[in-house]
């Protein structure tokens, strides 16, 4: 039995429990969610997904969606949307275990550390400044797709063909993660940071997609069942996003792996890019909130 045997096994198992939690609130709260409307929540939340199977992320566009359209109570929100991700991750995962074949110890390290970060270490960012955190990671990506596309341009060495990591490499990789995984409690995403981290430190672009999505399928089974225990989601909408989501996935995991390596590492500039927008865009929005707040007190 090989190590992703074991994890494949530990993500089958961690879904299924899941699924049981999450159909057991469905019918604890289908009367109150009957005026959930499924169908744009469906739709979003599938092409939210083959978004995030690309790597830009899911959690973003389905809250721009769901906000628009008013289609989940925003005390609900975060609760649902990590409940959306799981099954999505979760078939992320297995599509890319399987298809690229990452060192069992730089992925089981790495995925360690990203889930140790969001619990041990969540205790020490809960307690940054969030607005300063995404303007520097807004910047500190702005620098590095810079980076990356001067190597695009072979202004310079970049990037590279490696599936492991070892030495001080390694070492980088597992503290790289473990604050990738404690900044998702601020709500700042893994996939852009890990992938742009691994692509620096010379492996295969693809590489990434494995590693960040085992990371991301390991955090929410307990995320989404915390706030499942506590009721603190739309069931209804976690669920149709449960069928839709895995759709979305298969669709864009056929794109991604038919990708030639040029093609993949300009998928990671324009990844990296709109997560240094979006991160600018969310930290500009969240200033004028402030700054309106203060004019009318």
């Amino acid at each position: 039995m090989t190590v992703f045997t074991v994890i494949q096994a530990g993500l089958l198992v961690g879904g299924g429990i899941f699924v049981v939690m999450l159909l057991n609130a469905w019918r604890k709260n289908r009367k109150q969610e009957a005026q959930t409307k499924i169908f744009p929540i469906g739709l979003i939340g599938g092409f939210a997904n083959f978004c995030d199977t690309l790597g830009v992320g899911s959690f973003a566009i389905k809250t721009a969606g769901y906000k628009q359209f008013k289609l989940v109570d925003d005390k609900l929100l975060p609760g649902t949307l990590n409940s959306q991700a799981v099954v999505a991750t979760v078939a992320q995962s297995l599509i890319f275990l399987t298809a690229v074949d990452v060192d069992e110890v730089t992925m089981v390290s790495l995925v360690l550390a990203a889930c140790l970060g969001a619990t041990v270490g969540a205790r020490l960012v809960s307690g940054w400044d969030r607005q300063l955190i995404r303007l520097a990671m807004s910047a500190a990506l702005l620098v590095v797709a810079t980076l990356m596309l001067a190597g695009q341009l072979e202004l310079f060495p970049l990037g590279g063909l490696s599936l492991g990591l070892s030495g001080w490499k390694l070492g980088i990789a597992i503290a790289g993660n473990f604050l990738f995984g404690a900044l998702m409690t601020v709500g700042i995403g893994l996939y852009a940071p890990c992938m742009t981290m691994v692509y620096l430190l010379g492996m295969h672009p693809l590489a990434a997609f494995p590693i960040m999505m085992c990371s991301c399928a390991f955090l929410t089974f307990f995320s989404a069942g915390s706030f499942i225990r506590m009721n603190r989601i739309n069931s209804r909408a976690a669920l149709v996003v449960a069928i839709t989501g895995p759709i979305g996935v298969v669709i864009a995991a056929y794109l991604v792996k038919s990708l030639n390596l040029q093609l993949l590492a300009w998928l990671v500039i324009g990844v990296v890019l709109y997560t240094s927008f979006s991160m600018y865009r969310s930290w500009a929005g969240e200033r004028a909130k402030l700054s309106s707040a203060q004019s009318l007190s």
